[in-house]
């Protein structure tokens, strides 16, 4: 039977590898399902644009769909200015529904266009309480609350995030924290790590207002043997916030292909996050992939790693205290998981992850004519 995965979400396909590419490149496997990733605003170089238009590019065995505009001279994201160009072009470019059409959300922003494309299902998928992010839209708070009343299927990527929505009125919503590819992982742990003649600790994700950069900046001066490696592409802050100092690389952001490789040069992998409204409901997909990588992990006491990873992650609060652990931990790279960490890796690898959500969006599709007879008779 065919059916239309429709994917709205504020991270772009070709931006870093997480949560939603790592879903719906799994969920757009199945036979007969054709899948399209709309995303935000862009300006195509070298055309000169009169109005706002659809532009697809097709990648991955799906489609991408974004507003081309003209150049803002600012980020142009879901907001009210150009929501109105994807409500009226969405659903001319994909058409009306002629079965099965799941339309599955990111940000509450979308709400609307979502709605406009007649969904048969409607997913939201909570991955972030993107209200406490820096510079978000003053209306997220309003659209959030609409959105998971309109939803018909509401998941919640971590522990936090899920008692947030569950007080905002979606009891049924479930709880599926994001997971890890262990395959892709594994290759970090079985690489030969080269001679070098320092000891390397090393940061994977986007660098924004969630680092603790004092944090960082204080490990560096502790650990002057140290090199300090930090992976990833910055966001919402300048690059002169960066702390910097002689044994502190910044990498830039990296193909997702390449992170087992970079992260096989770790000796201890570093989770250095402030403790603000930012990160106090964030549950970090590179717990995981860390510990699929077969590297010691030091963090600050995010909740939700606090809550997930008793025993597991070593908890430090401050540079002092990352600063000793670093040093106690060298020489435990690569060593053979637990019973205990294989077992939990193995629940939480992405491929099941996927699989389970994905039987869970259909049986709510297979249920919807159940539904729907009972409204009308009630």
């Amino acid at each position: 039977m065919h059916s239309e995965l429709i994917v709205l979400s504020h991270l772009r396909w070709e931006w870093v590898w997480q949560r939603p590419q790592q879903l719906v490149s799994r969920l757009n496997r199945t036979p007969g399902r054709t899948t399209y990733f709309v995303e935000e605003p862009l300006t195509p170089p070298d055309v000169e644009l009169t109005e706002n238009r659809l532009g697809t590019t097709e990648i991955d065995g799906l489609t991408r769909v974004y507003l081309e505009i003209p150049e803002q001279g600012h980020h142009v994201g879901f907001f009210d200015e150009v929501m109105p160009d994807y409500i009226a072009q969405l659903p001319q470019l994909l058409g009306p529904p002629t079965g099965e059409r799941v339309v599955w959300i990111y940000t509450p922003l979308v709400l609307e266009a979502a709605l406009a494309l007649e969904p048969t299902t409607l997913v939201y998928d909570v991955m972030d309480d993107l209200a406490a992010f820096r510079n978000a839209a003053p209306e997220l708070l309003v659209r959030q609350r609409q959105a998971l009343k309109r939803a018909d299927v509401v998941f919640a990527g971590g522990r936090s995030l899920h008692r947030s929505v569950v007080k905002q009125g979606r009891e049924d919503a479930h709880l599926v924290p994001s997971g890890v590819s262990v395959a892709h992982y594994a290759a970090a742990a079985r690489a030969a790590t080269p001679d070098r003649s320092k000891p390397v600790a090393g940061y994977v994700g986007v660098l924004d207002e969630r680092l603790d950069l004092d944090l960082v900046a204080g490990l560096a001066e502790r650990l002057p043997e140290w090199e300090i490696r930090m992976i990833g592409p910055i966001c919402k802050i300048e690059e002169s916030d960066l702390p910097q100092a002689p044994n502190i690389t910044y990498y830039g952001q990296q193909d997702y292909k390449d992170l087992p490789a970079l992260m096989a040069e770790f000796d201890v992998a570093l989770m250095p996050f402030a403790l603000n409204e930012a990160t106090k409901s964030i549950s970090p997909t590179k717990t995981l992939e860390y510990l699929a990588s077969r590297l010691p992990v030091v963090s600050t006491r995010v909740p939700d790693v606090v809550a997930d990873f008793p025993g597991v992650v070593e908890l430090q609060d401050d540079a002092a205290g990352f600063a000793a652990a670093c040093e106690a931990l060298r020489g435990r790279a690569g060593e053979p998981p637990s019973p205990e960490l294989r077992t939990l890796l193995r629940r939480h690898d992405w491929d099941r992850i996927a699989e389970l959500m994905d039987k869970t969006v259909f049986d709510q599709e297979r249920s919807a004519p159940e539904r729907a007879t009972a409204e009308a008779t009630a």
